[in-house]
């Protein structure tokens, strides 16, 4: 690399044509890592080199990325080796970003500065454990309690499952996390670095992870919708999606309960959307764990009038993929996994508004029926 570097100071038509020249050779050539040098945030060259920029040039030329092929870790103007950010301290930080770092920059400095980026991507594991493990007990709670309060938003009042019941499919989660989820996440890294998730400084502003997400969850909504009405074919419904609709009535924890086949298939549309719109890592832990989250709510068997999710335009919810589970293998309904635009350009939701318009019509009728019952004991104690 410094041979490349003294080489681009003699090159007078432009400063970095061996470097370029390297980038075209093909990849093969060197079976190497990728990785990607940052040629506004890397550390001064030795004095040995002359940088490839001046630093007050670093500082405020646009932010760009260029693949390069090394054994592992990230890249500095010098040709060195870091773990992951290319920063030794937060003053150099500073100084290569022209401005003091915000609080969360200094934050995700200060935990990230010393490790590496396949150590940041593998906290999706953890986080996956913890939401799969914790995020569901408080429905499961009031499901073992019965409490008559809250019987009347669980959409299937008359369905409990007992303890062991619960116990079990929490088991099975655990066995497929284990020995499929965790796995999966090991050794799909390279895809990760492949698609250009960034883990350095600057941290993406709100708008961008807001964005972000959208666009992600978007993506998924419409290719799992494909993916799932593939699952309801004959072939793909009796070999693998048969296990997920074992609960007809479905709890939290029966949201990751799935086919070993059918966990990977539907990780497809989860990679899509960061494949297609790159962010940072902490966009990608966000997305992870928000989808998962908002699985285990539309499986949680509960629909609250009170729930913040009312207010997200064409939000399906629990209401909508408890009937999916309902009526379950001769399902040809509501198989969009988050919003109900597709179910209803493609006709696939006639059956769920349906069954939705008749019970609007028998509670008016039972409503107009208690009121005529009222009216009457009504008028014949007044008559009395």
């Amino acid at each position: 690399i410094e041979r490349i570097l003294r080489i681009s100071r003699s090159s007078s038509c432009f400063p970095s044509l061996p470097l370029l020249l390297l980038l075209l050779l093909p990849s093969s050539i060197f079976p190497f890592q990728t990785s990607r040098i940052n040629l506004t945030v890397c550390y001064p060259s030795p004095s040995s080199i002359s940088p490839l920029f001046d630093v007050s040039q670093s500082i405020h030329r646009r932010r760009t990325s260029l693949p390069l092929f090394f054994p592992s870790g990230s890249l500095s103007a010098g040709g060195f080796l870091h773990p992951m950010l290319p920063f030794h301290s937060l003053s150099a930080a500073q100084a290569s970003l022209g401005r003091n770092l915000t609080f969360f920059e200094t934050l995700w400095f200060n935990y990230s500065h010393d490790k590496s980026d396949y150590f940041l991507f593998c906290h999706n594991i953890l986080f996956l454990f913890l939401i799969f493990s914790f995020i569901p007990l408080p429905l499961i709670f009031l499901e073992l309690l019965h409490a008559s309060g809250i019987r009347k938003y669980k959409i299937q009042p008359k369905v409990r499952l007992p303890f062991n019941e619960i116990f079990r499919c929490y088991k099975d989660v655990m066995r497929m996390f284990f020995l499929v989820v965790g796995p999966l996440q090991l050794v799909s890294f390279p895809s990760i670095k492949m698609i250009g998730i960034r883990t350095g400084l600057p941290l993406p502003s709100g708008f961008e992870i807001v964005s972000q997400l959208v666009v992600y969850f978007m993506v998924e909504d419409y290719t799992n919708y494909w993916i799932h009405r593939f699952l309801h074919c004959k072939w793909g419904y009796e070999k693998i999606h048969c296990v997920h609709h074992e609960y007809t009535a479905p709890i939290g924890f029966a949201a990751p309960y799935a086919h070993w086949a059918e966990v990977l298939i539907l990780g497809i549309p989860s990679f899509l959307g960061p494949a297609m719109v790159p962010g940072h890592m902490i966009t990608f832990w966000l997305w992870i764990a928000l989808r998962q989250i908002e699985a285990i709510d539309t499986h949680s068997g509960y629909d609250f009038p009170w729930s913040l999710t009312k207010f997200i335009p064409f939000y399906g919810g629990a209401d909508h993929h408890d009937y999916h589970h309902y009526v379950g293998g001769q399902s040809h309904s509501n198989f969009a996994s988050v919003f109900t635009y597709c179910d209803y350009i493609y006709g696939t939701d006639k059956g769920y508004r349906y069954q939705k318009k008749i019970l609007q019509k028998l509670k008016e009728e039972v409503k107009n029926s208690e009121e005529s019952s009222y009216y009457n004991t009504a008028q014949n104690v007044k008559s009395d």
